[in-house]
């Protein structure tokens, strides 16, 4: 997503957790968690399988109590008898939703509409702001599952939720659905909307949320934006140079005083890792070899890099 404001700069948190714990017999699910998610941001929830994720989203959706620690949504305690009013504003996508397939697509969000208190007339305006209006009147059986799962996202959307949690929305859509999935995510962002979303696929993550947690046993383990994260992991980044053959030599020569590692060439491109604080060096380096060198690239760890090093 484009730079824009920091989300809760103000210092409004939409979401606070202090000392969570949720345990299953043995089974730390959530480890004493502490995390702010700002009002307005695009939030990430990374982990493997069993790292408490889906525990984590149930217990701030104030669906399992906790053995201990304060959930607060919008300033309310989920545990308090007025977080019922504040439900209405927070919208959610399981992982799996059940849907009724006799139903159309419009008498399901109206089913929904029903259910949250929430206006039937904005069934239709959700039905075509994920791109459903064509088949609002076919039943949910014929619908594909990346229509299933638009469907889904639609009823989350019914009551003009403030707070939108997302269990790996972007499960059987196509390319050109996830593209407009994000693009409605950019655009609820910038009306206000809060965003808490966790996925497998963490290439889609990667360059979309304003910061997030890494999850592993229960406990929160990094929290930031990727590029903090990148900074703190101190990971290499990796250099891709196309040089004229007849400069290898040079090439090699000019990289050799550096921390550069892992220097190969693979016809006229050369590949090395170099650690970040190197980067202005190598990079002045590289210009010092004037024309002979047709194109530099320098690769960021990826937020997959990331995760590894933190959840290992």
């Amino acid at each position: 997503m484009e730079s824009r404001p920091v989300p809760g700069a103000d210092g409004a948190e939409a979401i606070t957790l202090r000392g969570v714990v949720k345990h299953y017999g043995a089974v730390h699910a959530v480890d004493g968690v502490d995390l702010d998610v700002r009002r307005g941001e695009v939030f990430g929830l990374i982990g493997r399988n069993g790292a408490g994720k889906s525990t984590l989203f149930k217990i701030m959706l104030g669906l399992v109590g906790v053995d201990a620690g304060d959930i607060r949504i919008q300033g309310v305690p989920v545990s308090g008898r007025s977080f019922r009013s504040v439900r209405r504003g927070i919208g959610y996508l399981p992982e799996n939703i059940v849907l009724y397939d006799n139903l159309s697509g419009l008498e399901t969000l109206r089913y929904f509409a029903r259910l949250k208190g929430a206006p039937a007339g904005q069934c239709e305006a959700a039905l075509d702001r994920v791109g459903l209006a064509h088949a609002a009147g076919r039943a949910v059986r014929e619908y594909s599952k990346g229509m299933r799962q638009r469907l889904g996202f639609a009823q989350a959307l019914l009551g003009s939720p403030q707070v939108l949690f997302l269990d790996e929305p972007t499960t059987g859509l196509d390319p050109e659905a996830i593209r407009a999935f994000y693009l409605s995510l950019r655009q609820l962002r910038d009306e206000g909307v809060t965003m808490i979303i966790t996925s497998h696929i963490l290439a889609e993550l990667q360059e979309r949320v304003d910061r997030l947690a890494i999850l592993a046993h229960g406990k929160v383990q990094a929290l930031g934006s990727v590029q903090q994260l990148r900074e703190r992991m101190a990971l290499p980044l990796r250099l891709e140079v196309l040089a004229e053959d007849s400069a290898l030599a040079s090439l090699q020569a000019a990289l050799a005083p550096l921390p550069v590692h892992e220097l190969r060439h693979q016809g006229p491109r050369s590949f090395a890792s170099f650690p970040r604080d190197a980067k202005m060096a190598v990079l002045a380096a590289l210009a010092g070899l004037g024309s002979a060198v047709r194109d530099i690239v320098v690769h960021e760890p990826t937020l997959e890099d990331v995760f590894f090093g933190f959840a290992d």
